[in-house]
């Protein structure tokens, strides 16, 4: 999408609407891989964060990367994130159905069960109630359009209200 179309910047309006001073910094690259995240984990702790939103693991699961191995980055990151006392809001994710039924469940159920083991919250499917709606959906039928990407903002926005303060 455009610049100033993603859903860091629609969070970002959305926090400057509500007059939170809280200033969204995006580290994601596209295309990026949880193994990326870890190399880059340290940039975003310097930062001194207020929360990291934390997801990642999409393209891991698209390029059918060992299941394992994005767990473990996850957990790493997770992990930095709490020992420098930084609240990590998680975001799931999951994959075309034509990954099959178990590998799909298995890379869910990596959300899930980070999300319950280092006791943070999660956004159960990050793009909930856009990745279906090919409107709402670019033609590689992975990336939101820009509305798409402010549905996002919003989703995440009702789990990172409550961390911010």
């Amino acid at each position: 999408v455009e610049a100033g179309l993603s859903y860091p910047d629609w969070l970002q309006k959305r926090l400057d609407s509500e007059n939170l001073a809280f200033r969204v910094v995006n580290l994601g690259i596209s295309g990026d891989t949880t193994s990326g995240g870890v190399a880059r984990f340290e940039e975003a702790l310097r930062l001194q964060p207020a929360v990291i939103i934390l997801a990642l693991g999409g393209n891991d699961g698209l390029r059918g990367l060992p299941l394992e191995t994005t767990r473990a980055n996850l957990a790493e990151m997770i992990d930095r994130a709490q020992a420098a006392n930084v609240p990590v809001l998680l975001g799931g994710m999951t994959l075309p159905r034509n990954y099959g039924a178990d590998y799909i469940r298995d890379f869910e159920n990596i959300y899930k069960n980070l999300a319950r083991e280092k006791n943070i919250p999660l956004i159960p499917f990050l793009l909930d109630g856009v990745a279906t709606d090919p409107k709402l959906m670019q033609n590689d039928a992975i990336h939101p359009t820009a509305e798409g990407n402010r549905r996002v903002a919003a989703t995440v926005f009702q789990y990172l209200r409550p961390l911010l303060r």
